[in-house]
């Protein structure tokens, strides 16, 4: 099993999250919003924090989801994505580990299947840090 990519200073709810997303392009902000604001809502041992400049959300120190907003998309990114079960295709690069969902303003995403990738992506970190014990 791979190492978990862990960070320092995860806390229940960062200010500074709410900052960044209320500051980015109206659109794809609203994008990302609400995908974080789905990630904050798996379970209540998740914690956020910024690392390399956007959103990130973690159980305890260990990252499973993020969020960032580029020029024409934001992104949802998993730090375990290329081990998820992902049926409808979404999940995009060729990372060892990581894998990210593009999406863009008025273009049409299948959400359940994005729901279903962060629930897995926080079930998978949560079963990993479990069998760590």
């Amino acid at each position: 099993m791979p190492a978990l990519l862990t960070f320092n200073g995860a806390v229940l709810r960062n200010p500074a999250i709410d900052a960044w997303l209320a500051s980015r392009p109206a659109a794809l902000g609203a994008i990302a919003k609400i995908w974080f604001e789905r990630m904050r809502r798996c379970g209540p041992d998740v914690r956020e924090l910024m690392h390399d400049g956007c959103p990130t959300a973690c159980i305890g120190d260990a990252g499973f989801a993020y969020v960032n907003v580029y020029t024409a998309h934001a992104n949802v990114g998993f730090f375990q994505g290329a081990s998820l079960a992902d049926p409808a295709g979404l999940l995009q690069g060729h990372g060892k580990y990581m894998r990210h969902v593009k999406l863009r303003p008025g273009a049409a995403i299948d959400e359940a299947a994005l729901e279903a990738l962060v629930a897995g992506a926080y079930r998978d970190i949560g079963a990993r840090l479990a069998g760590a014990r």
